[in-house]
């Protein structure tokens, strides 16, 4: 794979991954509409290493609270902040990883992976969210965060499994549903990102490691950089601008993008 190729790959998933409007969307579309060869499933790992990256350190105080308190809710005993984070963390990630695994090993993942499809996932759940983002109250906080809203956060996120459909902006979406301010929800689905991020980069890893050389080791290495300089700089942007402005620039996006897919698939 060029070098060009590579960044452009890595930069558009940096981007993407915590905007809410569909990295793996992107990753699909990027050589059917370009006719540059598919990256392939090492270089998807890869890129996704560099956005974990990315999100674990823009978010790395709660990153470490979550971890200290993760012991104590293995063990069943969720009597502090940290072990209902911890808790609340393993519940909404457990929906993902069942359907997940289903889809891989029926390979309904795969039949997915269509211009249609992400069409109409890019435009029915962007209005979505723009629906959600405007009448959703906005009477919670992060630190309300807790078992009960996590699991249904985590049916929510497991949506996000059908290309175009957007992880973040899926649980952004349940997020404000469920009465979370913008940018607490935003957080809280960032955090969600982390051991969904983890568990598909496990599962996958399984197959690239088989394939593995050198040359790909070294292109992996160079896509999780550029993939965690680009979603550092997005996550921080976009939680800066939620203290000012909605979700609609994203919706308007995804609307545009959506439409012109589903012309050129029908046409």
């Amino acid at each position: 794979m060029s070098l060009f190729q590579l960044i452009l790959t890595a930069i558009i998933q940096g981007i993407t991954e915590f905007l809410p409007i569909s990295s793996s969307g992107h990753l699909i579309l990027l050589p059917s509409l370009t006719g540059l060869d598919d990256q392939g499933l090492a270089i998807d790992v890869a890129v996704h290493v560099g956005t974990l990256g990315a999100v674990v350190l823009y978010f790395w105080s709660e990153v470490k609270k979550a971890v200290s308190g993760l012991p104590r809710a293995l063990m069943g005993r969720i009597d502090s902040a940290e072990a209902r984070l911890a808790m609340s963390l393993i519940i909404a990630t457990i929906p993902t990883i069942i359907v997940g695994a289903i889809l891989f090993k029926t390979g309904l993942s795969q039949s997915l992976r269509s211009m249609t499809v992400i069409g109409w996932t890019m435009l029915g759940f962007g209005l979505l969210l723009y629906w959600m983002d405007q009448k959703g109250p906005q009477t919670k906080k992060a630190g309300d965060w807790g078992i009960r809203d996590a699991a249904i956060m985590g049916l929510w996120q497991a949506l996000a499994l059908i290309p175009g459909t957007s992880r973040s902006g899926i649980t952004i979406t349940g997020a404000r549903h469920l009465g979370y301010t913008r940018e607490d929800g935003a957080r809280i689905a960032m955090l969600m990102s982390i051991p969904t991020i983890l568990a598909s980069g496990i599962l996958l890893s399984v197959d690239v490691i088989r394939e593995a050389d050198a040359q790909l080791a070294i292109d992996g290495a160079i896509a999780a950089f550029f993939s965690f300089i680009a979603a550092l700089l997005a996550l921080t942007l976009m939680m800066r601008l939620l203290r000012s402005v909605s979700f609609t620039p994203y919706v308007i996006y995804r609307v545009i993008l959506g439409a012109a897919l589903l012309i050129i698939a029908y046409s």
